[in-house]
């Protein structure tokens, strides 16, 4: 699998476990609240998003290509370390799994709490789908700036975050309920491996490191990182089941 379809895969896989979160919002609010200005509050976020995406993606192509390795590198491995940390708290049982049904009550319950919109737009369920959606976005519009620009392929990493984000607003629309079945932490586990794999392999090529292999050193540091992951997700649920003592 070359280096475009690993990206093509990261995107996807991030950008359809922030659209769950996304969608967990609009729902909630629109259920209640109507769709109107839900609607509307989606909208205008993706435009943000969309802005965002096509205004950075040139500035960044300006940066000279070792340069942007090596900051693009560091900021994906920290984005990827947070999202691989979790992962292994939440799978070693020392964090609560993310439960989008217990999300999904809690959003209808505040918005019925809300007060009633006086006019033809509601403030409220404008204001929490601009904010949930723009929210989860940015970091998605991040992963695609990123491996846009360190690739010169903005328009594949924009095709698979788009394209995630249809098949999740799809099964959407079809369930009308939170997707509580996604293997989120499953996905957050992947998506974290990749994003440090390739963080480390890009800054590495910026601070002037010559791979083995070329591109093909990314498989060795995602098996290695893997190896390590989840060594540590068994250490933790063996400390986590032994006794304590006093």
């Amino acid at each position: 699998m070359g280096t475009g379809a690993v990206s093509f895969a990261t995107t996807f896989l991030a950008s359809g476990v922030e659209a769950v979160e996304a969608l967990t919002i609009v729902l909630g609010v629109g259920v209640v609240r109507g769709w109107r200005s839900t609607l509307l509050g989606v909208g205008a976020a993706l435009l943000v998003l969309a802005v965002i995406v096509a205004a950075l993606g040139p500035a960044l192509g300006s940066i000279p290509i070792s340069t942007l390795r090596l900051v693009v590198g560091a900021l994906l491995l920290v984005f990827g370390l947070q999202w691989l940390r979790k992962a292994i708290l939440r799978a070693s049982g020392y964090k609560a799994l993310h439960d989008e049904r217990e999300a999904f009550r809690e959003e209808r319950e505040q918005a019925g709490a809300a007060p009633a919109a006086a006019g033809a737009i509601d403030p409220y369920s404008f204001t929490v789908a601009f904010k949930g959606v723009l929210l989860e976005g940015l970091e998605v519009a991040f992963i695609v700036v990123s491996f846009g620009a360190t690739q010169g392929k903005t328009a594949l990493a924009a095709a698979a975050a788009a394209s995630a984000v249809l098949v999740v607003a799809a099964a959407g629309i079809l369930l009308r309920a939170p997707l509580e079945r996604v293997p989120e932490n499953v996905v957050k586990f992947a998506v974290g491996l990749m994003l440090t794999t390739f963080g480390i392999f890009w800054a590495g090529e910026g601070a002037g490191v010559e791979w083995p292999g070329g591109d093909a050193a990314l498989l060795a540091l995602l098996a290695f990182l893997a190896l390590v992951s989840f060594g540590l997700t068994r250490q933790l649920r063996r400390r986590r089941r032994e006794p304590a003592y006093a």
